[in-house]
């Protein structure tokens, strides 16, 4: 499906939501995850990270997310309050167990202490097993751009993506991502799926009632699909055939082979297995710039190096090249201005978990 058709395609699922401050989000957000039993300042991570998938428009990883998590620490499914572990280390490397926790705490942790060791030794690598589906991978890679740091990221996910030639569904969608600072204020930013569209993409629709676009999944049969259903019970394609499926085997051996987490098709489906953990497995590298250059020529040469790319000559009907990160952040700038965006079914659910958790609603849309 070409670019532009794909945004328009989104721009119409999501222009009929209401817009709400962020920062408001934020503290509900936090607030019902505190009365489901996380721990306050956890609650304040996972917040943050998934207001920050709304700024940045990858609604499908954000608030959308937040009812699914807390259904399953209310099964028991994840520890609100788990321990991160390092299981065993060696110089810059180490094994961590996040203990079944909220993903995007126990990464937000994990790459903390990275940090560390990458600002003493240059570069540190981890993989994390026992995890959940931790949201949008560029939050983490932007955390560490933050700091002049660059991280490599890639995760595994539930079953929704058949290698190349099958129709069974075997990898997740694994998503690879790295971000670079720069001096322009905003980062390049790398975060794709190895599939041919986020999964998230097709259960914002079937949520909706409303068709997918031919091309994007197969049936459990191995039949082209416009059903967003159908398409959640068969399989998601990967991009780009072959060279696609290569990528998302890669993802698989660095996230949950390496790191010990479940593999393929045992990886646990948050939304389908409310009676088993998930047990996804994530691996990060990071790199210190300033153990490779000063961190000013680098920004400067990146700089010089986007600029390069936005001047090249363009295409019939192309009033701008864009770089990876600039789209997000310009969608960004405009969600802290006008709110962010957040549909009905989002909303009902956040009701229905304040009335059962006795935290007061506190959203009002924008004017």
């Amino acid at each position: 499906m070409p670019f532009r058709l794909f945004q328009n395609y989104i721009f119409r699922n999501i222009m009929a939501n209401d817009r709400f401050s962020p920062d408001a989000v934020r503290q509900l957000t936090a607030a019902i995850a505190v009365r489901a039993g996380v721990k306050k300042k956890d609650a304040a991570i996972l917040a943050d990270a998934l207001v920050d998938a709304d700024l940045h428009g990858t609604s499908t990883h954000g608030i959308s997310r937040l009812n699914i998590y807390i259904r399953r620490i209310q099964k028991g499914l994840i520890d609100p309050k788990a321990k991160l572990a390092v299981e065993r280390g060696r110089g810059a490397a180490m094994a961590m167990d996040a203990g079944n926790g909220l993903g995007q705490v126990q990464a937000v942790k994990a790459l903390e202490k990275l940090a560390k060791k990458a600002k003493r030794q240059g570069v540190a690598a981890a993989t994390i097993r026992n995890s959940q589906h931790f949201g949008a991978l560029s939050y983490y890679c932007n955390l560490a751009a933050k700091q002049d740091l660059i991280l490599f990221a890639t995760t595994s996910c539930e079953p929704a993506m058949s290698p190349e030639g099958a129709c069974q569904a075997f990898f997740g969608t694994n998503p690879i991502a790295a971000s670079f600072p720069t001096g322009k204020g905003w980062s390049v930013k790398i975060d794709l799926a190895t599939s041919i569209v986020a999964r998230g993409n097709i259960i914002a629709a079937q949520k909706k009632g409303q068709p997918i676009p031919l091309g994007w999944a197969l049936t459990p049969e191995g039949e082209p699909t416009t059903d967003a259903a159908a398409a959640l019970a068969g399989t998601v394609l990967t991009m780009a055939g072959h060279k696609g499926y290569a990528l998302a085997l890669m993802v698989e051996i660095f996230s949950s082979v390496l790191s010990g987490s479940a593999v393929g098709p045992a990886i646990g489906s948050m939304y389908k297995n409310m009676d088993r953990k998930q047990d996804v497995g994530h691996f990060f590298f990071l790199l210190d710039i300033a153990a490779f250059m000063d961190v000013a020529e680098f920004k400067r040469r990146l700089d010089k190096a986007i600029d390069d790319i936005k001047g090249c000559r363009k295409r019939a009907g192309v009033s701008e090249v864009l770089v990876p990160g600039e789209r997000s952040h310009q969608k960004a700038q405009q969600n802290l201005a006008q709110g962010i965006a957040i549909d009905e079914a989002t909303q009902k659910e956040l009701k229905t978990l304040c009335e059962e958790l006795r935290v007061k609603y506190t959203l009002t849309p924008n004017a």
